[in-house]
């Protein structure tokens, strides 16, 4: 399948667009940090009443401090496992998709897993958030250290073969129990912070993203871009985006943000 470039977007369909789901890193992120020209794009999408709901694979406990900091509707987390927001007061307000009795089961479940693919692959490492996860393991593949395709794949089939969902982010291997994903965190999150069916909107939203673990995102969004750097997992999506910004990480973003602010005119 070629890239089709963002500029081919269609203006009507940008017009449409009353709402942004995101990716995190590499994606909104650059080398682990929000750039200058993606937290403008946040600031200028929430100033045009337009609510930005990042879904990541990230920890919940990593996201604490960027669902208070960052003009986002919601982080949602642990691979849709995990809602962050800043309330009306500027508190934290948490909630999760599995009640207590579960999590402490499946945490235990999840801790035996995530020794058996150290002992297996003895040059893996967990992910340095792991403390701060709740609902799912991580295994860094390209953000501390480094593992080969073919060691990831293997991370992969080890994972599921134990009964867990696995899939790949541009730096780790998430593995949970439980069959909600980023869609399903997406559904969630916009039925419980906004009141609305997400699927009885899809044409008013966009989702941006740039690896593997976009690639349902990808395919159930009429409206998908993947940033500049989604190339390197492009032979490896199941679903690509439907366009594709000029800029890498958050550069990519932020022309994305500049596309459908500009649709809806002055």
């Amino acid at each position: 399948m070629d890239k089709t470039p963002l500029s081919r977007w269609p203006a009507p369909a940008r017009a449409r667009i009353q709402g942004v789901l995101t990716d995190i890193d590499d994606t909104l992120t650059t080398d682990g940090a929000i750039t200058p020209d993606a937290l403008d794009a946040l600031h200028r999408l929430r100033a045009a009443g337009m609510p930005v709901l990042a879904i990541t694979g990230r920890p919940a406990g990593w996201s604490e401090a960027f669902a208070l900091d960052w003009p986002v509707g919601a982080i949602v987390a642990e691979n849709g496992a995990v809602a962050l927001w800043r309330g009306d007061d500027g508190q934290l307000r948490r909630a999760y998709l599995q009640d207590a009795t579960t999590r402490a089961m499946n945490f235990q479940r999840l801790q035996n897993v995530a020794r058996l693919v150290l002992t297996a692959l003895p040059q893996a490492r967990l992910a340095e958030d792991s403390p701060g996860r709740e609902t799912d393991i991580a295994i860094d593949h390209s953000e501390f250290a480094h593992l080969d395709n073919d060691e990831i794949e293997r991370v992969v089939r080890l994972m599921r073969a134990e009964g867990l969902n696995a899939t790949v982010s541009s730096i780790h291997v998430n593995g949970w129990i439980g069959d909600h994903d980023k869609l399903a965190g997406a559904r969630w999150i916009v039925r419980e912070r906004m009141g609305r069916m997400l699927d009885d909107e899809l044409d008013r939203w966009v989702y941006v993203g740039d690896s593997t673990n976009d690639a349902r995102m990808f395919g159930h969004f009429p409206n998908s871009v993947g940033v500049a750097n989604v190339a390197r997992f492009w032979d490896a999506l199941s679903h690509h985006p439907h366009y594709v910004a000029e800029g890498e990480r958050g550069a990519g973003f932020a022309e994305v943000a500049a596309a459908v602010l500009a649709a809806r005119g002055p």
